[in-house]
């Protein structure tokens, strides 16, 4: 076999232990993917009417066709953090070290991560968005090829998230600290445009809200499914993810390679 082949069947292999780990031990995925629901619910069921009319929308469907786009990336930013915590298991508990001294390829261990994150990411955007159509979200206007532009952000944006994930377990002397260090991917979400619109923020805050990596996002895929205008928020997003998933690659690939003192 070439070494291509060998590293894809590494990479697979890694993958197919990576998906197992998340079948046998789905408390944690579940923990996280509870937060975008529950903030959901609580945001369109008790405070739709007011929210709606702070955003100038005439009721409380007009605030779930805004919040459910941000929802679904703020879910990416949730799986993600047990992908860091997965990774600092894999640290701290000797199993690197036994690949370590293994022929295979090295950079499959992670490369596994990351595809199964992407995975499980996926498939939880579609479980937040299938609870979204059920209380009411609708995207009727949006052609198959917008709909493929979104599914491509919402990919993309999955992938640069979790090599900073990546990054963050590796760095994590544990488990616990894992999962803090990653709090932010949570917290971003809530300081952007999901919930209300940057121009309704303290003006010395706006800047902040508006060129983090979730607002131009999170504007563009609501573009995308709702027709809104998109304007420089397109490359804005797609910088922010590229940007994120070289840096991502390059701090995760050069911790892991670091030979363990």
């Amino acid at each position: 076999m070439s070494a291509l082949s060998l590293a894809a069947r590494d990479c697979t292999t890694m993958l197919r232990r990576n998906l197992l780990h998340a079948r046998r031990y789905p408390s944690l995925t579940l923990n996280l993917l509870l937060t975008p629901i529950m903030l959901l619910l609580l945001f369109v069921y008790i405070f739709g009417d007011t929210m709606s009319a702070g955003i100038g929308g005439g009721d409380r469907a007009d605030y779930i066709a805004y919040i459910v786009p941000g929802l679904l990336l703020m879910t990416i930013g949730s799986t993600t953090i047990g992908t860091a915590v997965s990774v600092s298991n894999d640290m701290t508990e000797g199993i690197i070290a036994r690949f370590r001294t293994m022929a295979i390829h090295r950079g499959s261990v992670i490369v596994g991560h990351v595809i199964g994150s992407v995975l499980q990411s996926v498939a939880s955007v579609l479980l937040v968005g299938a609870v979204g159509v059920a209380i009411g979200f609708r995207s009727t206007d949006a052609s198959v090829l917008e709909w493929l532009a979104a599914f491509g952000l919402l990919v993309l944006f999955a992938t640069a998230l979790t090599w900073i994930a990546v990054g963050m377990g590796l760095v994590s002397p544990n488990a616990e600290a894992a999962s803090n260090n990653a709090m932010p991917l949570i917290l971003l979400p809530l300081l952007s445009s999901a919930f209300v619109p940057v121009d309704t923020m303290p003006g010395w805050f706006q800047p902040v809200a508006e060129y983090q990596p979730f607002t131009p996002a999170i504007e563009t895929l609501r573009g995308l499914l709702l027709g809104t205008e998109i304007g420089n928020n397109g490359w804005l997003a797609v910088g922010w993810c590229v940007g994120l998933t070289v840096l991502g690659y390059l701090w995760s690939t050069a911790k892991f390679d670091q030979d363990p003192k």
